[in-house]
């Protein structure tokens, strides 16, 4: 399979279908750790600056390309990308999980949330078995406590699949300093995928999704979120000067 860089992090071309593929393999016959990980424009710039974030993105077995940025980027680059958002990713694994019989964890979001949306899933999916945590609620400053009660629940639970809704880079820094006791897991950070599947916030419509506006609805529903949308501008800068070292 042709492989692609951008910015630094190589990326393999893949459609859902042989992502989902991928994950199926892993399920049937688990070895080590599986870490799935979105791509969007503002943590790749993030990338630039973390050099141990830009190695776990790097090495992750699976990276989706979560933002359109991400595509409009590897158009101006010759990249042929396909964009697939983490939330759609969890909600095709939701229904994998269901139709193979999994174990489903997940772990973060607001007090109670995860609990919660397990719950619901519970009561969608009855041959699942989900389970819900919070987990840890400040993962900059993670007490030894918290960590040990969550990982405990890991160990004793042995899910094969894992949501981490802690927000990005935080969450993939914390299941790769923990991916030993994730092997036999797929994992895969979600940012805040369960409060729009919990529906507690509203996704963008359709339509404005296919245009690649979905983070302007995210800034109109949530303007504390312009600081988050400066990095869009350096990620164009970044991409500009690629485009322009490879000519």
């Amino acid at each position: 399979m042709k492989t692609n860089k951008l910015l630094g992090i190589t990326i393999s071309p893949e459609t859902k279908t042989s992502i989902l593929e991928k994950i199926i393999k892993y399920i049937r016959s688990p070895k080590g750790f599986f870490h799935i990980v979105s791509l969007n424009p503002e943590n790749l710039v993030i990338a630039q600056e973390n050099k141990e974030f830009k190695k776990v993105l790097e090495t992750a077995q699976i990276k989706i390309i979560d933002g359109m940025g991400i595509v409009l980027a590897g158009c101006l680059l010759n990249l042929n990308l396909e964009r697939l958002t983490g939330v759609d990713l969890m909600k095709n694994l939701i229904i994998l999980a269901s139709s193979m019989r999994l174990r489903v964890l997940l772990i973060g979001g607001k007090a109670n949330l995860a609990l919660e949306l397990a719950d619901c899933y519970q009561r969608e999916f009855f041959e699942t078995k989900f389970k819900g945590i919070e987990g840890i609620k400040d993962l900059k400053n993670p007490t030894d406590k918290e960590e040990e009660d969550t990982l405990s629940i890991v160990r004793r639970y042995k899910p094969q699949l894992i949501f981490v809704a802690f927000g990005s880079p935080d969450q993939e820094l914390w299941i790769e300093r923990h991916k030993n006791e994730f092997s036999g897991s797929v994992v895969m950070g979600v940012g805040g995928a369960f409060d729009y599947l919990s529906e507690n916030i509203n996704r963008a419509p359709k339509f404005v999704r296919k245009l690649g506006l979905e983070w302007l609805f995210r800034l109109v529903n949530q303007p504390w979120r312009w600081k988050r949308q400066c990095r869009l501008l350096k990620f164009i800068e970044l991409v500009f000067k690629e485009k322009w070292t490879k000519n």
